[in-house]
């Protein structure tokens, strides 16, 4: 159909010309109103236009019918159904300015009994076809909105029947409530599909839950979080996805009987675990039951990066707070001083296992510098830029060493205020130095052995397990062989860290580095302390490289700093009497008649306890010279039967 003039007012069949017929022609228009309602009883949506408008033009004798609808604007007009000379026809768009449909879609009933084609000039539709008659009524929805038409031509005459037009209009009302229908479920539908992609597209998880954590449905986003595919949905329970740990359980628990009470649960951190790999993850959850009571409408969002990222913060700032301590403490010597074959071989075999992964085991008296040893070993590893976390065994309580080595969580024990990283946990990545391994007690090396063989631990009070990465460098003065003899020392631990043993040789056997350690404190003290000392006499020098150093380089820096702030000038000079240990034994009486090493050690230690007056703790008692904790040197008295004369 094409543009053509518009037809006058005069021309429209107005509803009062509709009058009454006789019996005859209502008995017809009942039959014609009950073929065309069989005929379209049985169908909606786009089956009930095709079936209408061909119940509708049989009824009526006509050749042409349609019914048609706006096409995205009101000046123009696309068919749902269009039937033709006895067949139906693919449907068409069109204009409607200048076609008799124009007048009919502003809301008219219009009829134009004949010479229509010669009224439209311009439409060449009716013109080619020669069409005569055209009656169109417009489809309004039930709010008064216009929808589209109906419409029938014939190219003969279609004279101004009641019957025509009362079945016209009946059908017209059934088509516009079945057009306003079709609409109403098409933007239904649409809504659902947007709600839908909202829902399924949503970066944040939405689910439907039973009020028993059932599920009933779960967007994309839960999906991926939860570790589960749309086949798991059903006979899902959200509860399942808590760990077995008793806080977890207990949290989600709570959530889930806030929910029963009718309480909206806002932003709760719950603890779950995927269900395809296992892996812990946090998210924060809001829910509230439906207004119905039956269901859940639940949301939440993945905070493990989050939670990880303040977890590994935290474990920071206690390393960092461990750090800080460590600067505090004075170290022997910031770097390894010695020329002898001894310490030449020693350094050698550092830098050999510095490399490797290898556990490695430090023997040595007291005062020769293990824990310097250690650092080095730390410092010429892969592992340089992660922390080295040092722990004197000796010096921590007995019921705390486990606390201590691998943390604890919150109500673990009494005093347990909060959850505690352990140096373990600390060490994750790095170097952890166990300085005075032979002091630990047995209970807590079956974890230690766990934790070399496995490289993993459960927190004390913890059910979880945590997995590290920690090279394991030990220190030990005593015989541990001779431990394991006594049942006091595990031999499977023994020789896990015995992998790779490294031997520190004491003072007396490093004559030649004597002097270089000498200069070396001169300078280092000196600086501290504010005082101008060049150098150490010959004679000062030769009672030293004498002297055989039980305390070794501990008790060498003590003489020096002590020598340096009683010196008058600017050489230094050693006062024999500065020596605690002149009047022991020469090499040569030892030569003659050798004591062991815990014999000089019992020795040692009962001739500071006599200058101490026996006192053991405080800043000038036996345990601060000794440079042990006062609980082991109490228990080294104990061993060896030192006790204070009567």
């Amino acid at each position: 159909m094409s543009v053509g003039p518009d037809h006058s007012q005069a021309d429209r069949t107005s509803d009062q010309n509709i009058i009454p017929d006789t019996a005859g022609h209502w008995q017809q228009e009942f039959a014609a109103l009950r073929a065309i309602a069989e005929g379209t009883a049985a169908h909606v949506g786009d089956k009930f236009f095709p079936s209408l408008i061909r119940h509708l033009t049989q009824a009526l004798g006509v050749q042409y019918g349609f019914v048609a609808e706006f096409a995205g604007t009101k000046t123009r007009a696309r068919t749902l159904a269009y039937w033709s000379d006895g067949q139906m026809i693919e449907n068409i768009e069109w204009d409607l300015a200048g076609t008799p449909c124009e007048e009919v879609v502003r809301g008219h009933l219009c009829h134009y009994p004949q010479g229509v084609w010669q009224r439209f000039l311009q439409d060449e539709y009716m013109v080619q076809e020669k069409i005569e008659s055209y009656l169109g009524v417009p489809l309004m929805a039930a709010n008064g909105e216009s929808l589209g038409h109906l419409a029938v031509f014939d190219k003969q005459p279609l004279l101004e029947e009641p019957r025509l037009l009362s079945i016209f209009r009946i059908f017209a009302s059934r088509a516009a409530a079945e057009l306003d229908r079709v609409r109403m479920e098409q933007q239904w539908k649409a809504s659902e599909e947007r709600f839908r992609d909202l829902f399924e597209e949503a970066p944040i998880a939405y689910v439907h839950e039973g009020l028993d954590s059932r599920f009933l449905q779960a967007n994309r986003a839960a999906l991926r979080i939860l570790g589960i595919t749309s086949a798991d949905v059903p006979g899902t329970y959200g509860k399942s996805f808590a760990p077995q740990t008793p806080e977890a359980q207990r949290r989600i628990e709570e959530a889930f009987a806030s929910i029963g009470r009718g309480i909206d649960t806002s932003g709760v951190v719950l603890e779950l675990r995927r269900k395809d790999t296992g892996q812990p993850i946090w998210i924060q959850w809001w829910s509230k039951p439906d207004p119905g009571g039956q269901f859940t409408r639940t949301m939440f969002i993945d905070i493990t990066d989050r939670v990880l990222m303040e977890q590994e913060q935290q474990r920071l700032r206690a390393q960092n707070a461990y750090l800080q301590d460590e600067i505090k403490e004075a170290h022997n010597f910031e770097e390894i001083i010695g020329r002898s074959p001894a310490i030449l071989h020693l350094l050698t075999n550092v830098r050999r296992v510095a490399i490797t992964e290898t556990s490695v085991l430090i023997r040595g008296e007291t005062g020769t510098g293990k824990e310097l040893i250690a650092r080095a070993i730390h410092s010429a590893s892969p592992r340089r830029d992660k922390p080295l976390i040092k722990i004197n065994c000796a010096a921590l309580p007995e019921g705390l060493v486990e606390s201590e080595l691998f943390g604890h969580e919150k109500g673990a024990f009494t005093g347990a205020l909060g959850r505690r990283a352990g140096r373990f946990e600390l060490a994750d990545g790095g170097t952890i130095f166990l300085d005075e391994i032979g002091e630990i007690p047995l209970e807590a090396q079956a974890k230690l052995l766990r934790v070399l063989q496995e490289r993993e631990f459960d927190r004390v009070g913890g059910t979880s397990t945590i997995k590290v990465d920690v090279r394991v460098i030990a220190a030990t003065n005593r015989d541990l062989l001779k431990a394991v003899a006594d049942r006091t020392f595990r031999e499977d631990l023994y020789y896990r860290l015995n992998v790779f043993p490294l031997v520190l040789p004491p003072l007396r056997e490093r004559g030649d580095d004597l002097p270089l350690l000498v200069q070396f404190l001169i300078n280092r003290f000196s600086k501290r302390l504010g005082r101008a000392i060049s150098g150490i006499d010959d004679a000062s020098l030769a009672l030293l490289q004498s002297y055989r150093w039980p305390g070794n380089i501990r008790e060498l820096e003590n003489v020096i700093e002590r020598a340096i702030i009683l010196s008058d000038g600017p050489v230094l000079e050693i006062d024999p009497e500065m020596l605690p240990g002149s009047d022991l034994p020469t090499s040569d009486a030892m030569g003659q008649n050798p004591m062991s090493l815990e014999a000089l050690e019992c020795q040692h230690i009962l001739k500071v306890l006599q200058e101490t007056d026996w006192v053991i703790e405080g800043a000038g008692g036996a345990a601060r010279i000794l440079d042990l904790h006062p609980n082991t040197l109490r228990s080294r008295m104990k061993k060896w039967g030192i006790v204070r004369p009567s």
